[in-house]
């Protein structure tokens, strides 16, 4: 098992990354470029009806927007968990926080995920790596990330990719699925089954749903590539080369979306991976997604300040609103089920 200080150090890692480094994907796209709205010149509405709240696992949210997974465990990852969750409840937006895991094994640092005094009202989400639960993990420590969040919902990561390029990564993933499904009969909260850039097929989706998650978050390929992150901390030449060939490894997440939502209409479904702006966000909800998360956009914004993050936040929602008024769709509903998103023939 990993030690906990090499845990807290590899979050401080990931998070310099992200900030500083290239780490994106840079020949797979997330698949939203081949498809385009319908322009309408007369869209019959007046711009103020337009509503953009939803629901997603019961509780009411102020737009479709999920602040993905991301950070904790440092300093700094506490001042930007702060910042988001601040903005997350100025404007109803969803959150989850990134792995619990250092949380677990150093509980000096529970307090840098702990926002909900900051973000009462919000959708909240607890964060494990499904991993783990191969690593001597149970019950008792999903409780205790629940509880450190009092979290409406736990999050299970899916990372095998990351964990083969991670030096030392955590690679045991047999039985996982049947772990997964206990734990889905067990907890007090639903289970969200999330990728972390590379996708969900989906035949894995049907297997997890089979399990008894209670949503889906695709992750799909076109934003980060933990491959690509992991490279940048790598310790030997093997492991770097590892992620450089792995970089672009991935389901596209346009395609986890389309795939996933014929499978099942009903099952809760979160499309992240390479989203970068709020008519990409409009074109994951014309295709079936219900929560539409960030990640990137929103760490950039947080790591400068609340301002930045709540100029984010304004402009996110204006492009998903003009998307909205431009097709002639007062509510988000409306535009799930009309035929304004069509493919580009090519």
């Amino acid at each position: 098992m990993t030690p906990p200080d090499e845990t807290q150090r590899r979050k401080a890692d990931h998070l310099r990354i992200c900030l500083d480094e290239d780490v994106q994907f840079d020949q797979t796209t997330n698949g939203l470029e081949r498809y385009r709205f319908t322009h309408s010149c007369l869209p019959e509405l007046d711009y103020g009806e337009i509503d953009l709240s939803t629901t997603f696992l019961g509780k009411k949210l102020g737009a479709p927007l999920l602040i993905s997974s991301m950070t904790g465990g440092t300093e700094a990852a506490r001042q930007i968990n702060y910042r988001l969750a601040e903005v997350a409840q100025r404007y109803g937006f969803a959150m989850g926080v990134g792995s619990q895991r250092v949380a677990v094994e150093q509980a000096q640092t529970a307090a840098t995920f702990a926002v909900r005094s900051v973000a009462p009202d919000v959708l909240l989400f607890a964060n494990l790596g499904a991993v783990q639960l191969n690593y001597r993990y149970g019950v008792e420590e999903c409780l205790k990330v629940i509880d450190m969040l009092e979290a409406d919902a736990l999050i299970l990561h899916l990372n095998p990719l990351q964990e083969c390029v991670q030096t030392r990564g955590d690679t045991n993933f047999r039985g996982l699925l049947a772990k997964i499904a206990r734990l889905c009969q067990q907890l007090p909260v639903p289970v969200i089954a999330k990728e972390v850039g590379n996708g969900i097929s989906s035949a894995m989706a049907q297997q997890l749903i089979e399990a008894g998650v209670g949503a889906i978050d695709v992750a799909g390929a076109g934003g980060t590539s933990w491959a690509r992150v992991e490279s940048e901390r790598a310790e030997d030449a093997r492991q770097r080369r590892l992620g450089e060939t792995f970089a672009n490894w991935g389901l596209p997440t346009a395609e986890c979306v389309t795939a996933i939502r014929s499978l099942s209409a009903t099952i809760p479904l979160i499309a992240s991976g390479g989203l970068r702006n709020g008519l990409e966000v409009a074109k994951v909800l014309a295709l079936g997604a219900d929560l539409a998360g960030l990640a990137w956009p929103f760490l950039q914004a947080a790591h400068e300040s609340v301002p930045a993050l709540q100029e984010l936040a304004e402009v996110l929602l204006a492009e998903v609103a003009t998307v909205l008024f431009c097709t002639g769709h007062a509510t988000l509903a409306a535009l799930k089920h009309s035929a304004a998103l069509q493919p580009l023939h090519r």
